[in-house]
């Protein structure tokens, strides 16, 4: 969800001048770029083929519903999780990215919107009429005194009349989120055990048809999960070789490129994961502030956030084949060339950062879910995640001292309420 940017300033992180013999040369620079785009270009033709396994699992459970083929399709949404959740370093700073990133990725959503919903999610909201309003059960919807024609549940319904209908931005009706609802439905365990646990019959055929409309259900799933696919198409073309978004970079020249890069690194880090997807939750003890509060799977988001920064930053990046590697010259190598001390620095932060990282990954795997460990009272799970909210603000301000090192303009790096002003959080 887009956020309100803040200055450095207000977090304290803001750069100051740096020496002009720092600054590198062109040629170096544009090399950095170049690998910048291509790990983009890698990373996001991966979360597509992953969105085209999810694709071929969904068509599977909707042809012939069951226990094995809704496992599958589960499946294969986590596995889709994995490279995309690592693109997400490239959002801030790249505008083309950022415009789109809404309509796949979009939370937290009202998921009355698109489904039944237990009855202590209530039936109305002050700040969206189409709280409850159930596409799935309603082939008619109305909103601001016009009629809505859902009868058939079409790309077009979902991604231009629906998605953040009235300017609601909990209105999501498509992407990995509202694809997530379908296949586990709600979690309603709060910061108990357990994930959603919607059933396979939600999709059977004929009298075998739980909680109505398993028909229509069928439909959204596939239509929300081809739209996925297409939007990652549009993606990963805008990152070949003469797509929009890296004739964008290349073209911003070597000050500009270097700032989306440390724009995303810096932004993600501080305002985004540490503060809104960390510390808000951490503050209210909610787990409907977690990213995948559906599967329970935000530990996993977190932790391939953390590895995506760590590809673009060290400039390498695996693939889901797990043997090819696109690597090449890095913003690393441009600060170890001008300051190795600081380049030591910010691989020491960044190391701790996945340390940090991986034992809320491991806890969550073998302790407790990510929304348990927000309940109140919890202190191990508190601890678990604000160290990684510590290691991730430390790292933004190793960022910062890139910029300057860089001789880069000042850069307003995102901030969140939750970590530079906690009070307003409870206003």
């Amino acid at each position: 969800m887009r956020r309100n940017i803040l200055a450095l300033a207000a977090a304290g992180l803001l750069a100051v001048a740096a020496p002009a013999s720092a600054a590198p040369g062109d040629g170096a620079v544009r090399a950095v770029l170049t690998n910048y785009a291509d790990i983009a270009q890698a990373m996001y033709s991966d979360s597509l083929a992953r969105a085209k396994e999810l694709h071929a699992a969904v068509q599977a459970l909707t042809d012939a519903p069951s226990a094995a083929t809704m496992q599958a399709a589960k499946q294969a949404w986590l596995a889709a999780r994995v490279p995309y959740q690592q693109t997400e370093v490239y959002r801030f700073g790249n505008a083309i990215v950022d415009e789109w990133e809404g309509k796949v990725n979009a939370w937290p959503l009202d998921e009355g919107l698109i489904d039944y919903v237990d009855s202590s999610y209530g039936t109305d909201s002050d700040e969206n009429p189409l709280y409850t309003a159930n596409v799935i059960a309603n082939p008619k919807i109305t909103h601001g005194g016009e009629e809505i024609n859902a009868s058939a549940i079409t790309k077009e319904l979902l991604a231009e009349k629906l998605q953040e209908i009235g300017g609601v931005e909990a209105n999501v009706a498509t992407g990995y989120h509202a694809i997530e609802f379908l296949l586990w439905g709600q979690d309603l365990n709060g910061t108990g055990p357990g994930a959603g646990k919607r059933p396979w019959t939600d999709y059977a055929k004929g009298s075998a048809c739980t909680n109505g409309n398993c028909d229509r259900r069928a439909q959204y799933l596939t239509v929300a999960t081809d739209l996925l696919v297409d939007d990652l198409t549009e993606m990963a073309g805008n990152w070949a070789a003469d797509g929009e978004a890296r004739k964008a970079v290349l073209e911003a020249g070597p000050q500009g490129g270097l700032s989306v890069i440390l724009t995303g690194l810096g932004s993600l880090s501080y305002g985004e994961l540490a503060g809104e997807r960390m510390k808000l939750g951490l503050l209210l003890n909610d787990p409907e502030e977690e990213h995948d509060c559906f599967s329970d799977n935000t530990h996993n988001s977190h932790y391939y956030d953390i590895v995506g920064m760590r590809a673009v930053y060290f400039g390498s990046y695996t693939r889901i084949d797990g043997k090819s590697v696109v690597n090449g010259r890095s913003l690393h190598d441009l600060v170890r060339a001008s300051d190795p001390a600081l380049a030591s620095e910010i691989k020491q932060a960044l190391d701790a950062t996945q340390a940090a990282a991986l034992a809320m990954k491991q806890r969550a795997e073998a302790v407790e879910a990510y929304d348990q460990m927000l309940a109140s009272g919890n202190e191990a799970g508190a601890a678990t995640l604000q160290a990684v909210i510590d290691a991730l603000s430390a790292q933004t301000r190793s960022f910062e001292r890139a910029v300057a090192l860089l001789e880069l303009q000042p850069i307003a790096f995102e901030g969140s309420d939750s970590l530079d002003n906690p009070a307003a959080v409870f206003q």
